[in-house]
């Protein structure tokens, strides 16, 4: 015997025309979330998927569905015969079920999608409802606030009842408008905006920039965590490693101190860009928030956007840090954001960072060292690893 899961979208219904490719999406994602679970089997029937999975895997499909974007709600159902008599047995047994004390006020809801059904969906209403009332239960109907709602769909073979709904993630099959690059550091903000990216439907490649020997591995460790958290949501994840020290050193080491930080941000984006370019991402992404650190001030963040014509978004732009960190505990990042390892980020952070940069006088600094140089070399030593949502991580 399996059990039986009714899954429900949410926005993909406003998609018109486009619709199926949105459903063979998300489709083909809950069969990747459920990867291990085996055997189950998914069924897609006009606006609905059902999962048919062992009862001893029913918890752990739930908690995996719970994170595929997409789906809005995810309720434990009972199929049934098309006939009242069934339906009205099914139901009973629910309310029994469900049944705590005397003056339990409960509601029937019914869904009809099958027209050729003999009994509108009041009229189900009415005679579920009177079965249940005259059950020798003590109960009451309370159609605005019940204390228990007997839900009934019929659908084309079988009716399904359930009393209990409970909630996805919401958003858009991931992989449905495009690929995307996350700048991926070691802190609360940036897996944040790369979940946001996720639940847009965006499939997200990572870079994380690494400064050995002053960045060791328990900064890779932290981030390969974090990926493994972000991979419950949106599937397999490719992360790249590019090593940053030496452009570090030779920024630190030729131009002005209060400059070092933006300068480091513009070196970054150039790499992106191009790393972005050889893997056909059409969008960088990043945990920026207006006004969080010094690098983040309009002034800032118009100086390192101007040295990429790719688009930069940033989801967390509006956020105050209370917000994002909200979030971060949530969907299960912040616990490992915050373990104690530094990461280039924070390495050769001036006292006074500039706030309110020149383009000239940055332009003139990056004159000093040979960037382009520096940052193909990073590109040719980048590491690339294969980050799936399993125990150990591998694919």
């Amino acid at each position: 015997m399996q059990s039986l899961l009714l899954i429900r979208y949410g926005e993909i219904a406003l998609k018109g025309k486009n619709r199926p490719f949105f459903e063979k999406k998300l489709l083909k994602n809950i069969k990747e979330a459920l990867r291990g679970l085996e055997p189950f089997n998914v069924i897609f029937q006009r606006g609905r998927y059902f999962v048919k999975i062992s009862p001893q895997d029913n918890y752990a499909a739930i908690q995996k569905l719970q994170k595929v974007f997409g789906i809005v709600s995810i309720s434990p159902v009972l199929a049934v015969p098309l006939e009242m008599e069934a339906i009205c047995r099914q139901a009973l047994l629910l309310l029994q079920e469900q049944y705590g004390r005397p003056g339990l006020t409960f509601k029937v809801a019914t869904r009809r999608a099958n027209k050729r059904f003999p009994h509108t969906s009041p009229e189900v209403n009415r005679i579920v409802g009177e079965i249940l009332l005259n059950s020798g239960l003590e109960t009451k109907v309370d159609v605005h606030n019940p204390d228990i709602v007997i839900n009934i769909e019929i659908r084309e073979k079988e009716a399904y009842l359930f009393c209990r709904s409970l909630p996805g993630s919401g958003g858009l099959p991931v992989g449905v408008t495009g690929r995307g690059l996350l700048l991926l550091s070691g802190g609360i903000d940036s897996p944040v905006a790369g979940w946001m990216a996720l639940k847009r439907g965006v499939k997200i490649e990572v870079l994380h920039f690494h400064s050995p020997p002053y960045t060791g591995e328990g900064a890779i460790n932290k981030v390969l965590e974090l990926c493994r958290v972000l991979t419950a949501y949106g599937g397999k994840i490719n992360l790249h490693l590019a090593p940053f020290g030496e452009i570090q050193q030779q920024i630190r080491r030729h131009c002005p101190e209060p400059l070092l930080i933006t300068l480091m941000r513009r070196a970054m984006f150039r790499l992106a860009e191009r790393l972005a370019q050889q893997r056909e991402l059409g969008v960088i992404y990043t945990g920026e928030s207006l006004g969080q650190v010094a690098s983040q001030t309009l002034e800032n963040l118009t100086v390192i956007n101007s040295v990429v014509t790719m688009p930069v978004l940033r989801p967390l732009i509006g956020f105050d840090k209370e917000e994002i960190t909200a979030r971060a505990r949530e969907i299960g990042t912040y616990a490992v954001s915050i373990r104690p390892f530094e990461d280039c980020c924070t390495l050769f952070v001036p006292p006074h960072p500039v706030t309110r940069p020149d383009s000239a006088i940055l332009e003139a600094a990056e004159e000093k060292i040979p960037l382009d140089e520096l940052v193909n070399r990073s590109l040719d030593n980048l590491e690339t690893r294969i980050i799936a949502n399993t125990p150990g991580g591998e694919p």
